[in-house]
Protein backbone atom coordinates (compact mmCIF):
# COMPACT_ATOMS: atom_id res chain seq x y z
CA UNK A 1 0.00 0.00 0.00
CA UNK A 2 1.11 3.70 -0.72
CA UNK A 3 3.03 5.80 1.95
CA UNK A 4 1.82 9.44 2.01
CA UNK A 5 4.69 12.26 2.89
CA UNK A 6 3.34 15.17 4.35
CA UNK A 7 5.08 18.66 3.95
CA UNK A 8 4.63 22.17 3.73
CA UNK A 9 1.95 24.12 5.24
CA UNK A 10 1.08 27.68 6.33
CA UNK A 11 4.19 27.99 8.86
CA UNK A 12 7.97 30.11 9.22
CA UNK A 13 9.26 26.78 8.48
CA UNK A 14 7.76 26.00 5.48
CA UNK A 15 10.66 25.86 3.84
CA UNK A 16 12.50 23.11 5.73
CA UNK A 17 9.77 21.10 6.01
CA UNK A 18 10.00 21.18 2.30
CA UNK A 19 13.27 19.79 2.55
CA UNK A 20 12.44 17.03 4.74
CA UNK A 21 9.57 15.94 3.18
CA UNK A 22 11.34 15.63 -0.25
CA UNK A 23 14.23 13.63 1.57
CA UNK A 24 12.01 11.29 3.19
CA UNK A 25 10.30 10.55 0.12
CA UNK A 26 13.11 10.15 -1.85
CA UNK A 27 14.87 7.56 0.73
CA UNK A 28 11.04 5.45 0.08
CA UNK A 29 11.52 5.59 -3.61
CA UNK A 30 15.29 4.56 -3.83
CA UNK A 31 13.55 1.73 -1.05
CA UNK A 32 11.11 0.36 -3.51
CA UNK A 33 7.89 2.10 -1.55
CA UNK A 34 4.98 3.09 -3.28
CA UNK A 35 4.65 6.15 -1.90
CA UNK A 36 3.06 10.24 -2.64
CA UNK A 37 4.07 13.53 -2.11
CA UNK A 38 1.48 15.59 -0.60
CA UNK A 39 2.57 19.76 -0.42
CA UNK A 40 0.73 21.67 1.85
CA UNK A 41 0.96 24.89 0.63
CA UNK A 42 1.25 28.08 2.90
CA UNK A 43 -2.63 28.88 1.94
CA UNK A 44 -3.42 25.38 3.46
CA UNK A 45 -4.68 23.48 0.08
CA UNK A 46 -2.97 20.08 0.22
CA UNK A 47 -1.77 18.67 -3.28
CA UNK A 48 0.39 15.74 -4.81
CA UNK A 49 3.47 16.21 -6.35
CA UNK A 50 5.34 14.31 -8.84
CA UNK A 51 7.67 11.94 -7.70
CA UNK A 52 10.94 13.89 -9.39
CA UNK A 53 9.81 16.78 -7.71
CA UNK A 54 12.77 18.99 -6.10
CA UNK A 55 13.29 21.83 -3.77
CA UNK A 56 13.52 24.52 -6.19
CA UNK A 57 10.19 23.63 -7.71
CA UNK A 58 8.60 25.15 -4.83
CA UNK A 59 9.91 28.68 -4.82
CA UNK A 60 7.38 30.07 -6.63
CA UNK A 61 4.76 28.14 -5.31
CA UNK A 62 3.45 24.50 -7.05
CA UNK A 63 5.32 22.49 -8.66
CA UNK A 64 4.54 21.88 -11.99
CA UNK A 65 2.66 18.50 -12.37
CA UNK A 66 0.38 18.63 -8.96
CA UNK A 67 -2.81 18.02 -8.53
CA UNK A 68 -5.35 18.76 -5.47
CA UNK A 69 -6.27 16.65 -2.92
CA UNK A 70 -8.03 17.32 -0.22
CA UNK A 71 -8.75 15.58 3.75
CA UNK A 72 -11.92 14.80 4.42
CA UNK A 73 -12.96 13.55 8.18
CA UNK A 74 -15.67 10.85 8.81
CA UNK A 75 -15.55 7.23 8.62
CA UNK A 76 -14.76 7.40 4.88
CA UNK A 77 -12.13 10.08 5.57
CA UNK A 78 -8.99 10.49 3.60
CA UNK A 79 -7.54 12.45 1.38
CA UNK A 80 -9.20 12.51 -2.20
CA UNK A 81 -8.52 13.82 -5.60
CA UNK A 82 -10.60 17.07 -6.32
CA UNK A 83 -12.42 17.30 -9.84
CA UNK A 84 -13.95 13.98 -9.71
CA UNK A 85 -17.84 13.60 -10.53
CA UNK A 86 -19.84 13.63 -7.29
CA UNK A 87 -20.07 10.32 -6.07
CA UNK A 88 -17.88 8.97 -7.85
CA UNK A 89 -14.58 10.26 -6.50
CA UNK A 90 -12.00 7.58 -4.82
CA UNK A 91 -10.02 7.57 -1.83
CA UNK A 92 -6.14 7.56 -2.17
CA UNK A 93 -5.74 4.30 0.29
CA UNK A 94 -2.75 5.16 2.42
CA UNK A 95 -1.28 3.10 4.35
CA UNK A 96 0.29 6.01 6.78
CA UNK A 97 1.53 9.76 6.25
CA UNK A 98 4.99 10.10 7.42
CA UNK A 99 4.67 13.83 9.01
CA UNK A 100 7.20 15.99 7.54
CA UNK A 101 5.61 19.47 9.11
CA UNK A 102 7.60 21.60 11.08
CA UNK A 103 6.20 24.43 13.50
CA UNK A 104 2.47 25.91 13.17
CA UNK A 105 -0.54 23.86 12.83
CA UNK A 106 1.63 20.94 11.44
CA UNK A 107 3.26 20.13 14.72
CA UNK A 108 1.25 21.93 17.14
CA UNK A 109 -1.64 19.13 17.31
CA UNK A 110 -4.41 20.75 14.61
CA UNK A 111 -3.18 18.57 11.58
CA UNK A 112 -2.64 15.64 14.26
CA UNK A 113 -6.66 16.21 15.09
CA UNK A 114 -7.46 16.43 11.25
CA UNK A 115 -6.22 13.20 10.96
CA UNK A 116 -7.30 11.63 13.20
CA UNK A 117 -10.72 12.46 12.84
CA UNK A 118 -10.01 11.55 9.50
CA UNK A 119 -8.77 8.08 10.05
CA UNK A 120 -5.39 8.17 8.53
CA UNK A 121 -2.38 6.45 10.24
CA UNK A 122 0.47 9.31 10.89
CA UNK A 123 3.98 9.33 11.98
CA UNK A 124 4.97 11.31 14.98
CA UNK A 125 3.47 13.01 17.68
CA UNK A 126 -0.20 12.42 18.90
CA UNK A 127 -2.67 15.35 19.43
CA UNK A 128 -1.38 15.62 23.08
CA UNK A 129 2.16 15.12 22.46
CA UNK A 130 2.05 18.55 20.09
CA UNK A 131 0.55 20.96 21.59
CA UNK A 132 2.68 20.14 24.67
CA UNK A 133 5.69 20.23 22.50
CA UNK A 134 4.62 23.84 20.63
CA UNK A 135 3.74 25.43 23.88
CA UNK A 136 7.47 26.46 25.60
CA UNK A 137 5.34 27.66 29.20
CA UNK A 138 3.27 24.10 29.35
CA UNK A 139 6.43 22.04 27.85
CA UNK A 140 8.87 24.57 31.04
CA UNK A 141 6.41 23.34 33.72
CA UNK A 142 5.54 20.04 32.60
CA UNK A 143 9.29 19.57 33.08
CA UNK A 144 10.17 21.57 36.45
CA UNK A 145 7.17 19.41 37.53
CA UNK A 146 8.76 16.02 36.83
CA UNK A 147 11.73 17.19 38.76
CA UNK A 148 14.46 17.63 35.83
CA UNK A 149 16.39 21.33 36.01
CA UNK A 150 15.42 24.50 33.92
CA UNK A 151 16.17 27.76 33.88
CA UNK A 152 13.21 29.79 35.30
CA UNK A 153 10.41 31.48 32.87
CA UNK A 154 7.99 33.53 33.09
CA UNK A 155 5.19 34.76 30.67
CA UNK A 156 5.58 38.54 29.31
CA UNK A 157 2.39 40.80 28.61
CA UNK A 158 1.81 44.22 28.03
CA UNK A 159 0.73 43.96 31.41
CA UNK A 160 4.37 42.92 32.93
CA UNK A 161 5.81 45.31 35.43
CA UNK A 162 8.43 43.24 36.77
CA UNK A 163 10.12 39.42 36.36
CA UNK A 164 11.30 37.31 38.69
CA UNK A 165 14.70 37.23 37.93
CA UNK A 166 17.29 39.41 36.46
CA UNK A 167 18.30 40.39 32.73
CA UNK A 168 19.53 40.33 30.07
CA UNK A 169 16.39 38.50 28.98
CA UNK A 170 15.37 36.09 25.70
CA UNK A 171 12.26 36.31 24.29
CA UNK A 172 10.76 33.16 22.56
CA UNK A 173 7.25 32.56 20.83
CA UNK A 174 5.47 31.01 22.97
CA UNK A 175 4.36 28.68 20.47
CA UNK A 176 6.60 28.55 17.49
CA UNK A 177 9.82 26.67 16.58
CA UNK A 178 13.16 26.81 18.33
CA UNK A 179 14.99 29.36 16.70
CA UNK A 180 12.66 31.47 14.67
CA UNK A 181 11.31 34.88 16.39
CA UNK A 182 13.98 34.67 19.16
CA UNK A 183 15.08 38.16 20.28
CA UNK A 184 17.91 38.85 23.30
CA UNK A 185 17.15 41.98 25.23
CA UNK A 186 19.17 43.96 27.83
CA UNK A 187 15.84 44.99 29.92
CA UNK A 188 12.15 44.93 30.65
CA UNK A 189 11.45 47.86 28.15
CA UNK A 190 13.07 46.52 25.73
CA UNK A 191 11.34 43.30 25.97
CA UNK A 192 7.98 45.09 26.52
CA UNK A 193 8.73 47.07 22.96
CA UNK A 194 9.00 43.64 21.25
CA UNK A 195 5.88 42.64 22.21
CA UNK A 196 4.93 45.86 19.44
CA UNK A 197 7.54 44.85 17.01
CA UNK A 198 8.06 40.98 16.86
CA UNK A 199 5.36 39.67 15.07
CA UNK A 200 6.28 35.91 16.14
CA UNK A 201 5.83 36.78 19.97
CA UNK A 202 1.89 38.09 19.09
CA UNK A 203 0.03 34.53 20.53
CA UNK A 204 2.32 34.47 23.35
CA UNK A 205 5.66 35.29 24.58
CA UNK A 206 8.10 33.53 27.00
CA UNK A 207 11.13 35.33 28.81
CA UNK A 208 13.79 33.67 30.42
CA UNK A 209 17.02 34.51 31.44
CA UNK A 210 19.67 34.95 29.02
CA UNK A 211 22.95 33.35 29.92
CA UNK A 212 25.96 33.57 27.25
CA UNK A 213 27.75 30.98 29.33
CA UNK A 214 25.32 28.10 28.03
CA UNK A 215 25.73 26.43 24.99
CA UNK A 216 23.24 24.37 23.04
CA UNK A 217 23.31 20.28 23.57
CA UNK A 218 20.79 17.98 21.83
CA UNK A 219 20.15 14.85 21.72
CA UNK A 220 17.25 12.46 19.57
CA UNK A 221 15.05 9.99 20.56
CA UNK A 222 12.60 7.40 18.81
CA UNK A 223 10.06 5.41 20.38
CA UNK A 224 9.64 2.70 18.09
CA UNK A 225 10.18 -0.52 18.45
CA UNK A 226 11.50 0.62 21.59
CA UNK A 227 12.72 3.79 23.11
CA UNK A 228 16.55 4.68 21.77
CA UNK A 229 18.18 7.11 21.97
CA UNK A 230 20.78 8.88 19.77
CA UNK A 231 24.19 10.32 19.82
CA UNK A 232 24.54 14.11 21.73
CA UNK A 233 25.29 16.55 19.75
CA UNK A 234 26.64 20.39 20.22
CA UNK A 235 25.45 22.46 17.21
CA UNK A 236 28.23 25.29 16.38
CA UNK A 237 27.11 28.67 15.75
CA UNK A 238 28.59 30.34 12.13
CA UNK A 239 29.33 33.39 13.43
CA UNK A 240 31.37 33.65 17.19
CA UNK A 241 29.34 36.69 17.38
CA UNK A 242 25.83 35.38 17.44
CA UNK A 243 24.36 35.37 20.96
CA UNK A 244 22.36 32.72 19.98
CA UNK A 245 22.01 29.51 17.40
CA UNK A 246 19.61 31.02 15.21
CA UNK A 247 17.78 29.73 12.13
CA UNK A 248 20.59 30.00 9.85
CA UNK A 249 22.78 27.85 12.03
CA UNK A 250 20.20 25.19 11.99
CA UNK A 251 19.15 24.87 8.69
CA UNK A 252 20.73 26.86 6.27
CA UNK A 253 23.55 24.19 4.04
CA UNK A 254 21.33 22.44 1.64
CA UNK A 255 19.96 19.16 3.44
CA UNK A 256 18.47 21.16 7.10
CA UNK A 257 20.73 20.06 10.32
CA UNK A 258 22.64 17.18 8.07
CA UNK A 259 24.63 19.92 6.69
CA UNK A 260 24.48 22.75 9.71
CA UNK A 261 28.20 22.74 11.77
CA UNK A 262 28.54 20.27 14.91
CA UNK A 263 30.64 18.40 17.46
CA UNK A 264 29.22 14.87 17.17
CA UNK A 265 29.51 13.49 19.38
CA UNK A 266 29.73 16.07 21.70
CA UNK A 267 32.38 16.62 24.24
CA UNK A 268 30.99 16.84 27.53
CA UNK A 269 31.33 17.06 31.44
CA UNK A 270 32.10 14.41 33.11
CA UNK A 271 28.40 12.71 34.17
CA UNK A 272 26.51 15.29 31.47
CA UNK A 273 25.81 12.18 29.19
CA UNK A 274 24.77 10.33 31.60
CA UNK A 275 22.59 13.42 33.04
CA UNK A 276 20.84 14.15 29.89
CA UNK A 277 20.15 10.28 28.80
CA UNK A 278 18.48 9.85 32.68
CA UNK A 279 16.19 13.25 31.57
CA UNK A 280 15.01 12.44 27.94
CA UNK A 281 13.38 9.17 28.99
CA UNK A 282 12.07 10.82 31.46
CA UNK A 283 11.00 13.83 28.95
CA UNK A 284 9.68 10.46 26.92
CA UNK A 285 7.11 9.50 29.61
CA UNK A 286 5.92 12.93 30.66
CA UNK A 287 5.57 14.77 27.55
CA UNK A 288 4.09 11.48 25.23
CA UNK A 289 6.73 11.38 22.76
CA UNK A 290 5.58 9.44 20.25
CA UNK A 291 7.95 8.67 16.78
CA UNK A 292 11.21 10.86 16.50
CA UNK A 293 11.77 13.89 18.53
CA UNK A 294 15.05 16.31 19.64
CA UNK A 295 15.20 17.37 23.24
CA UNK A 296 17.13 20.62 23.53
CA UNK A 297 19.84 21.26 26.83
CA UNK A 298 21.75 24.41 27.52
CA UNK A 299 24.97 23.47 29.43
CA UNK A 300 28.40 24.90 30.77
CA UNK A 301 31.04 22.26 32.57
CA UNK A 302 28.83 22.53 35.91
CA UNK A 303 25.28 23.07 34.93
CA UNK A 304 22.95 21.50 32.80
CA UNK A 305 19.18 22.48 32.05
CA UNK A 306 16.49 21.22 29.55
CA UNK A 307 15.40 23.71 27.13
CA UNK A 308 12.96 22.45 24.71
CA UNK A 309 11.72 19.82 22.74
CA UNK A 310 10.88 19.45 18.84
CA UNK A 311 8.42 16.55 18.11
CA UNK A 312 9.04 16.68 14.33
CA UNK A 313 12.89 17.54 13.63
CA UNK A 314 14.39 18.87 10.42
CA UNK A 315 15.69 15.58 8.64
CA UNK A 316 14.04 13.48 11.57
CA UNK A 317 16.97 13.98 13.23
CA UNK A 318 18.53 11.39 10.62
CA UNK A 319 21.84 12.62 11.35
CA UNK A 320 21.98 12.15 15.39
CA UNK A 321 21.56 8.00 15.00
CA UNK A 322 24.72 7.25 14.58
CA UNK A 323 26.08 5.32 17.90
CA UNK A 324 24.67 2.61 16.60
CA UNK A 325 24.33 3.80 13.46
CA UNK A 326 21.05 3.65 11.76
CA UNK A 327 20.04 3.35 7.95
CA UNK A 328 17.57 6.55 7.40
CA UNK A 329 15.70 3.87 4.97
CA UNK A 330 15.32 1.66 8.44
CA UNK A 331 14.35 4.81 10.44
CA UNK A 332 11.42 5.40 7.99
CA UNK A 333 10.33 2.22 7.93
CA UNK A 334 10.24 2.32 12.08
CA UNK A 335 8.00 5.21 12.25
CA UNK A 336 5.88 4.02 9.65
CA UNK A 337 5.59 0.77 11.64
CA UNK A 338 5.06 2.41 14.71
CA UNK A 339 2.15 4.53 12.45
CA UNK A 340 -0.06 1.34 12.06
CA UNK A 341 0.31 -0.89 14.58
CA UNK A 342 0.02 1.69 17.40
CA UNK A 343 -2.31 4.95 15.48
CA UNK A 344 -1.42 8.23 17.38
CA UNK A 345 -5.34 7.57 18.62
CA UNK A 346 -8.58 6.33 17.91
CA UNK A 347 -12.27 7.93 19.01
CA UNK A 348 -14.25 6.05 21.16
CA UNK A 349 -18.46 6.66 22.53
CA UNK A 350 -18.23 4.34 25.55
CA UNK A 351 -20.38 5.35 28.24
CA UNK A 352 -22.47 7.14 25.59
CA UNK A 353 -25.34 4.55 26.08
CA UNK A 354 -28.20 7.07 26.18
CA UNK A 355 -29.26 6.79 29.66
CA UNK A 356 -28.42 10.65 30.35
CA UNK A 357 -30.73 11.30 27.35
CA UNK A 358 -34.01 9.10 28.69
CA UNK A 359 -33.63 11.18 32.05
CA UNK A 360 -32.69 14.69 31.07
CA UNK A 361 -36.18 15.74 30.57
CA UNK A 362 -37.40 18.65 28.55
CA UNK A 363 -34.77 20.73 26.86
CA UNK A 364 -37.60 24.26 28.13
CA UNK A 365 -37.30 23.00 31.89
CA UNK A 366 -33.53 23.57 31.99
CA UNK A 367 -33.37 26.50 30.55
CA UNK A 368 -36.24 27.83 33.46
Amino acid sequence: MTIGVLFGGPTPEHDISILTGLQALRELQRNGRDSLGIYWTKTGAFYSVPDDVEAESFIDGLAKGSHEVSLRIGAEGGFYPTGGRLGRDRRIELEAVVLGTHGGPGEDGSLQAALDLAGVNYTGPSVAGASLGMDKWAFGAVVAAAGLPTLPRALLTDATSSLPFDGPYILKPRFGGSSIGIDVVADLPTALARLATNSHLARGCVVEPFRQDLTDVQIALRTYPTLALSAIERPIRRSDAAEILDYRDKYVGGEGMVSAPRELPAVLASGQSEAIESHVRTIAEVASVRGVARVDFLASDAELYVNEINTIPGSLSKHLFVTPPLAFSQLLADLIAEAVERPAHRYSTAGADGLVLRKAGSIAAKLA
